[in-house]
């Protein structure tokens, strides 16, 4: 029995769609452990740019049975959107042969994104997607909230929704002064996407149990990145799922015991989303370049919002902490390609604190928020490295770059992306 793990190594957005859409190849179930719609996972198939967010990005390989696990709170509204989206765009059918949905998966209600759009609009936020994320995993932990099994009987759960909307709609006009939402229009409609979704229902644990006693091969795919995780990251400019090693136990109810390979996926830059310390951000005409115009679908602009990154150098103290913390066996380094004719390259190698030169990530955000990044210089390259396909072929300063990340944090890279379509992958 095997289970491989997909994690972000970096705060999100390092390209994971498509490491996963690559890895997907030989695996036989494809499972998304944490997060909801939140996420964004971009993957490029010949021409066309298809988006994810809570569909595991298994969905474009005919043979894998796509699962989304109990650590996911979903949305069956977008849910329903996305499924819609990617059958338009790939001629790709999602069935409940191709995908089934824990029954033990939170529901992201239309109160929960209405609150966490109040709040951050209100003076409180750290800039979420506004999604509703966060008060979603709230209910949950409180033991308040709908699971997914609720929508096997669609008729009591739009009872349910209709409950949830009134008891919101008394925070939102007396806390944030805002419009309440129509409960009776919220709960039909979630009414109807509950008769569309009960096929896809199924006890996911059990499923991915008997898929490890049958030596099938399971790809765990974690959405955001380690560093946003919400007892490991930047707290608490954070998730609010489980984005570390251990989200995959949890997040789809399976041991410990059958991983037995952790990919971390890094792009050969640094970037964020949202609010947050992060020591190499980068600022001016050089943000800019790393950033791109927004005029191509792979450039710096987020997924699910469309707000643009904040960008920096390479971040070697973040990324080791995330190698270490999660025990990452291999590195799949993305957008080598976008460093191509840049004179120098830098690479934060430590951190300055007060006076004192830090080797390690800290754990208090305020004590990051001050810290100074201590670089190492790299020479770059000129080469247009779009067209190469061997790690032989890339220019030598490509390659030292690549050599010294790897000695930073003691992990060997051996994916390389040059490019956003599924060939402009370099396998070593």
């Amino acid at each position: 029995m095997a289970i491989s793990v997909l994690l972000g190594a970096q705060w999100g957005d390092e390209g994971k769609g498509r490491i996963t859409d690559a890895l997907a190849a030989h695996a036989d179930v494809v499972a998304r452990f944490n997060g909801g719609d939140n996420a964004g996972h971009s993957v490029t198939i010949g021409t066309q740019v298809v988006r994810l967010h809570t569909i595991p990005s298994g969905i474009f390989r005919a043979d894998c049975l796509c699962v989304i696990g109990n650590g996911v709170v979903l949305n069956p509204r977008t849910l329903l959107k996305e499924m819609a989206e990617v059958e338009r765009a790939t001629g790709i059918t999602i069935s409940p042969a191709r995908m089934k949905i824990s029954e033990a998966a939170h529901i992201i209600l239309p109160g929960h994104i209405a609150l966490d759009a109040a709040r951050e609009a209100g003076g409180g936020g750290i800039g979420t997607t506004q999604r509703g994320i966060g008060f979603a995993y709230m209910d949950k932990a409180s033991r308040t909230g709908l699971r997914a099994g609720s929508m096997h009987d669609p008729e009591r759960f739009g009872d349910a929704v209709h409950d949830h909307v009134v008891q919101v709609n008394r925070v939102l006009e007396r806390e944030y002064e805002r419009p309440p939402l129509d409960a009776d229009t919220v709960a039909a409609e979630y009414t109807s996407a509950a008769q569309q979704l009960n096929a896809f229902l199924a006890n996911t644990s059990l499923i991915a149990l008997d898929a490890l006693a049958a030596n099938k091969r399971i790809l765990a795919e974690g959405a955001q990145g380690v560093m946003l995780d919400i007892d490991h990251g930047t707290y608490p400019f954070v998730t609010s799922s489980s984005a570390t090693i251990g989200g995959v136990m949890t997040g789809l109810g399976v041991p410990p015991q059958a991983i037995e390979r952790v990919v971390g996926v890094a792009k050969a830059f640094s970037t964020r989303v949202g609010g947050g310390p992060m020591v190499t951000e980068l600022q001016g005409d050089m943000a800019m370049r790393l950033r791109g115009t927004g005029k191509n679908p792979w450039d710096e602009y987020g997924s699910t919002t469309g707000r643009p990154r904040r960008v920096g150098w390479l971040d070697a103290v973040a990324l080791r902490h995330a190698v270490r913390m999660n025990g990452i066996s291999e590195l799949a380094l993305t957008k080598l390609d976008v460093l191509s004719g840049l004179e120098t390259l830098r690479v934060a190698t430590a951190y300055a604190y007060r006076g004192e030169k830090l080797a390690f990530f800290p754990q208090d955000s305020e004590v990051l928020a001050l810290c100074e990044p201590v670089y190492e210089d790299l020479p770059g390259w000129i080469e247009d490295v779009t067209a190469v396909r061997t790690f032989e072929a890339l220019p030598k300063a490509a390659q030292a770059y690549i050599a010294q990340v790897e000695a930073l944090v003691n992990t060997r890279v051996t994916i390389v992306s040059v490019g956003p379509e599924r060939e402009q992958m370099i396998q070593r």
